[in-house]
């Protein structure tokens, strides 16, 4: 006798197609998935990866850029790492950055459309925007805003000096006593930026701007964690309700609320084409190509070239100079120097100049190699190909994402003599004197090169010479610092207290 239709049997013989149907999609999925991890004809060799995840494993087990580095001695300056399906090339080394940054400039000055960076700024704005228009437009708008309103004022260096003031004065307040210099540095460089930007600074006690600036140093270690790899790997994991990744977004959506505040109060009593700062300009060239479908300025695109400028200009200066002050308490005959050199070049009660920096080789030697053995942004931001190429014999496809290692250029040892060693003197001839060095190259290389260098070093000098006219650094009595940086896309110390105590 047949089974009544719609009765048992056939209920469970629905739930059978439909577990095979389940199961064949799967399977198509991972078969797709698999066929992804394959390496194009011609690619550059690298580690074996797991089924799926392919490299993403290692790269959170250890230091990334470290990893990439000891890969490199295996498979060559140029290797490949599978991203969970993302074909990615390395480059390691002085030699392999220079060929792809500055011979072949444009084809990769490109960024890769990962699903990050597609989530967070739909590859607008200025950082993480494509390579074209968008790109053109915004970088000669803030190449141009940061000298008129920057380091092309003469006035300008004047306002850093006065910032460092306002930075000296509130270290003086803990009188000797040990405290965590984060907050102060981090608020003295990000209104450098501010004053370019918004034509204002924010006080040391703005907890508003304090939230969002903390909440833009944790996106940049949110942004390196192998969560955020998986992410970009399989994006449909963005709907589950917990992982950094949701953090991240979380985080994300606060600052543009708090940054679209902040440009409303900045464009207050606006008077178009008289710009006073960074966001009046980027209104008057939304003004100026309101009747262009093709142009890239708009609101949005403001609030991501913000945000971008803000992080940009204050978490790398700020991790140099934490940085810096660390290892002048951790090498006092180093930091004895630097101090003599100021005393002699510049006295004890007149402000520092830049005029001055050309006579102080031993200071800026100091500088460099914070720069070069810290490594703050060791794996700068990450490029992609904009067409096909080859590279020493390799086949690169368009679109490739390309990470160039800058953590292996500054220990390159076809370069740097015993680089693992922290000596500034590696920056100074037989005669005393400051020598550049070809393969330095902390704001990176190419079209890319990080827009904000002239004004970092000047932030740097300043602030630095400041802080140590006035003070001897030292650490708590028998403490001794854990110099392992924190991860993220930038190397900051670990958290630490400092003795500023008065000269």
């Amino acid at each position: 006798m047949w089974p009544a239709a719609g009765g048992p049997g056939a209920a469970a013989a629905g739930g059978g197609a439909c577990l095979l149907l389940l199961a064949a999609v799967l399977l198509a999925l991972v078969v797709r998935q698999l066929l992804k991890q394959r390496r194009p004809p011609g690619f550059p060799p690298g580690p074996t990866g797991l089924p799926l995840i392919g490299n993403i494993h290692a790269l959170g087990a250890e230091q990334p850029h470290v990893y990439m580095r000891r890969q490199s001695q295996i498979h060559g300056q140029i290797f490949s790492l599978d991203l969970g399906g993302i074909s990615a090339i390395v480059l390691n080394g002085y030699d392999a950055v220079k060929e792809c940054l500055v011979h072949q400039s444009e084809i990769f000055a490109d960024r890769p459309s990962l699903p990050l960076f597609k989530k967070l700024t739909n590859m607008g704005g200025l950082l993480n925007s494509k390579y074209g228009r968008g790109w053109t437009e915004h970088r000669k708008l803030a190449v141009n805003t940061f000298r008129i309103f920057g380091y092309g004022q003469r006035s300008f260096e004047h306002k850093i000096s006065e910032e460092s003031m306002f930075f000296l004065d509130a270290i003086d307040t803990y009188k000797g006593r040990p405290f965590d210099l984060k907050h102060l540095i981090t608020n003295a460089v990000s209104n450098i930026t501010n004053l370019i930007i918004f034509g204002e600074r924010f006080t040391y006690e703005d907890t508003e701007f304090q939230h969002m600036i903390e909440i833009f140093s944790e996106n940049i270690e949110l942004a390196a964690s192998a969560s955020v790899f998986l992410y970009n790997a399989f994006p449909w994991i963005g709907i589950l309700p917990f992982g950094k990744h949701q953090q991240l977004f979380k985080n994300a959506a606060e600052v543009y609320d708090f940054l679209h505040e902040l440009i409303e109060r900045a464009s207050e009593n606006r008077k178009p084409q008289s710009p006073r700062h960074f966001v009046d300009a980027y209104l008057d060239e939304m003004d100026c190509n309101e009747n262009d479908p093709e142009s890239t300025y708009s609101r949005e695109n403001l609030i991501f070239s913000v945000g971008e400028l803000i992080i940009a200009g204050t978490e790398t200066t700020t991790n140099v100079l934490r940085w810096a002050v660390l290892f002048m308490a951790l090498y006092p005959n180093i930091q004895g120097q630097v101090q003599k050199e100021i005393d002699l070049v510049i006295g004890p009660n007149k402000m520092p100049a830049l005029e001055e920096k050309c006579k102080m080789p031993y200071t800026e030697a100091v500088l460099h190699e914070v720069l070069r053995f810290c490594n703050i942004a060791p794996l700068g931001i990450f490029h992609a190909t904009s067409k096909d190429t080859i590279v020493r014999g390799y086949s690169i496809p368009e679109g490739t994402t390309v990470i160039t290692n800058l953590y292996s250029v500054h220990f390159d040892e076809k370069y740097w003599s015993n680089p693992e060693v922290f000596f500034p003197e590696r920056f100074l001839d037989s005669s005393g004197q400051f020598v550049k060095k070809e393969a330095f190259i902390p704001f990176s290389l190419g079209r890319r090169h990080c827009l904000g260098e002239q004004l970092a070093r000047m932030e740097m000098f300043l602030f630095f010479t400041s802080l140590l006219q006035r003070f001897h650094l030292c650490f708590p009595h028998g403490v001794i610092p854990d110099l392992k940086p924190r991860l993220g896309m930038t190397l900051q110390p670990q958290p630490y207290l400092i003795c500023a105590e008065r000269r």
